[in-house]
């Protein structure tokens, strides 16, 4: 017996809606998050260690990268704070 397997190929519209979706999403460095919200970085990194921020990224070097929903939990956590 002969069992073949078939691949799905991805067609080109496939590809292009998973482009536009990479495209779209907004990433910030890290200074780009203390100048926003006027934190230092050692603070920034203190959340994520303590684990009040949680799913920040990395690039290909290691270094951190943020989106759109690290930034309304840093937004929560500066509200809490100042509450």
């Amino acid at each position: 017996m002969v069992t073949i397997l078939t691949i799905n190929s991805i067609t080109s519209h496939d590809r292009e809606v998973a482009m536009v979706k990479r495209k779209n999403l907004r990433i910030y460095k890290t200074k780009e998050i203390c100048d926003r919200f006027d934190i230092s970085r050692a603070t920034l990194f203190r959340w994520e260690s303590e684990g009040l921020l949680p799913g920040v990224g990395r690039d290909w070097r290691g270094w951190r990268i943020y989106n759109e929903n690290n930034l309304k939990v840093i937004e929560k956590i500066i509200r809490g704070k100042n509450a």
